[in-house]
């Protein structure tokens, strides 16, 4: 999946795959994590938000079903 670099202390790229509802972070650490049956809408609000690691600790981590890629 392709990942857009984001500025954020903690989140270092974001992708989005609308056919599978399927956001990808990958985090500062190196982590890559991928997050099931997320709505565009979702994805859309985390891409504009001020700060995009508060964002993902309130609307999507322990909210949507996480698999590490890497």
């Amino acid at each position: 999946m392709r990942r857009l670099g984001v500025e954020s202390s903690a989140i270092r790229s974001i992708g989005y795959d609308d056919a599978l509802a399927l956001l990808e972070i990958e985090f500062t650490s190196g982590d890559v994590y991928r997050y099931h049956a997320v709505a565009p809408s979702v994805h859309r609000a985390l891409m504009d938000a001020e700060s995009k690691g508060r964002f993902f600790v309130s609307h999507i981590r322990d909210v949507y079903p996480t698999k590490r890629v890497s």
